[in-house]
């Protein structure tokens, strides 16, 4: 198994939405940018689990934990001209981007803000890539010692 950090914004999709959704499964759909769909296209599996970040709120942190619930597969946003994620240049035949379902497993007992893991990001955390200077990922792998550490954090 895999670990992840995955980004959203709280305002459109947060921890509350997914807790709220039938079966607190959903696609993680709309991302694009070409290494975030790599990963998610030939990263991710069936069983890995994520951090669910939220990011572009007055408190960016991790707020829970997720688990992927059906690896990558076409992302039909990119297909439908009504949707904001539409890409003329993708297609059924040669999709672009890639989506993956994700289940709530559970909120954390408190968030664990940015400013928290930035405080380890010279020890435990250091490397981790939600950490570096002009980071912009929605998805990002999360290195087994980081997970660890990390769910420490939340006593």
């Amino acid at each position: 198994m895999q670990h992840w950090l995955i980004k959203t914004e709280p305002s459109v999709f947060g921890i509350d939405d997914l807790a709220a959704a039938r079966a607190r499964t959903t696609s993680w759909d709309g991302v694009r940018n070409y290494q975030a769909r790599n990963l998610i296209r030939d990263g991710i599996s069936k069983g890995d689990e994520a951090f669910l970040y939220h990011s572009s709120c007055d408190m960016p942190g991790i707020a829970g934990i997720v688990r992927i619930v059906r690896a990558a597969y076409p992302d039909a946003t990119a297909l439908d001209r009504r949707h904001a994620h539409y890409d003329p240049d993708s297609s059924a035949e040669n999709p672009r981007w890639y989506t993956f379902d994700v289940r709530l497993v559970r909120r954390l007992k408190r968030v664990i803000t940015l400013e928290e893991l930035r405080r380890h990001a010279k020890g435990a955390l250091a490397g981790m890539i939600v950490l570096r200077t002009g980071n912009r990922l929605s998805v990002m792998p999360v290195e087994e010692t980081h997970w660890r550490f990390i769910l420490t954090l939340e006593q």
